[in-house]
């Protein structure tokens, strides 16, 4: 099987720098030092609110950096300009609510087919390689199909906070296997770690899986190049006969 892409997010670099204020530490230099470490791209989420990553973070890792670099923004006006002005490699469309903690689960891509075509297709005119952050199921990849996705990122949230538990990983495995018969990319992401990412990435159709707040986590204790290196390590076992 083909390797898996480990992209690493560096939203929660962004969250620690701001939390005093000042420019210590720099989520560029956590960006460079990833990619030393085998990071295969750059994954941040601009939010509405800029709580964590800003508009400079982005352009500053987009011009900073070689590997590739994935967007991940609402489905705005505003986020829509930002994307054709800096060209990322690619953008994942995730839903937003201003008071969540954290992205809570996917987009409804069924219920917002028409909203989200003609968004998709503006970035795709542009180059821009689009993925739709949507819940397991397969009503959401068809739906995918249908707007025009080329890659779909399948929300892990559930499948990490029942412990991995079966029922939820044969749902991961259902969805990224329509995809594949869709013709579409799937992609994975949201509380893997290094206990519950094996399975997920053993999964044939997988071919990159975004991981951040974990590792930004581990490094504090293991430091950065340790924990992108032994995280790559666990998803290159998984595939391994």
């Amino acid at each position: 099987m083909k390797k898996v892409r480990l992209g690493f997010n560096i939203d929660h670099v962004a969250t620690i720098r701001n939390a005093r204020g000042g420019p210590h530490p720099d989520p560029l230099r956590a960006a460079q030092e990833a990619i030393s470490a085998g990071a295969d791209g750059i994954t941040m989420h601009l939010r509405e609110d800029r709580r964590h990553i800003r508009d400079e973070d982005v352009a500053r890792v987009r011009a900073a950096i070689s590997a590739p670099l994935n967007l991940e923004m609402a489905v705005t006006d505003e986020m829509l300009g930002i994307a054709l002005k800096t060209r990322p490699h690619a953008v994942c469309l995730v839903p937003e609510k201003r008071q969540e903690v954290t992205t809570e689960g996917g987009l409804d891509a069924a219920g917002m087919a028409g909203t989200l075509k003609p968004f998709v297709a503006r970035l795709s005119e542009a180059g821009i390689r689009v993925s739709l952050f949507i819940d397991p199921e397969e009503a959401q990849v068809d739906a995918a199909a249908l707007i025009g996705a080329p890659v779909v990122e399948l929300h892990t949230g559930t499948y990490a906070e029942k412990d991995g538990a079966a029922g939820e990983l044969a749902r991961l495995a259902a969805a990224a296997e329509r995809a594949a018969q869709a013709g579409i990319e799937c992609h994975a992401g949201h509380g893997l770690t290094f206990e519950n990412v094996t399975p997920v990435a053993a999964l044939a159709p997988v071919a990159e899986l975004n991981i951040g707040h974990y590792l930004v986590g581990e490094a504090v204790f293991s430091g950065l190049p340790f924990v992108i290196a032994h995280m790559k390590e666990l998803i290159a076992r998984a595939r391994q006969p």
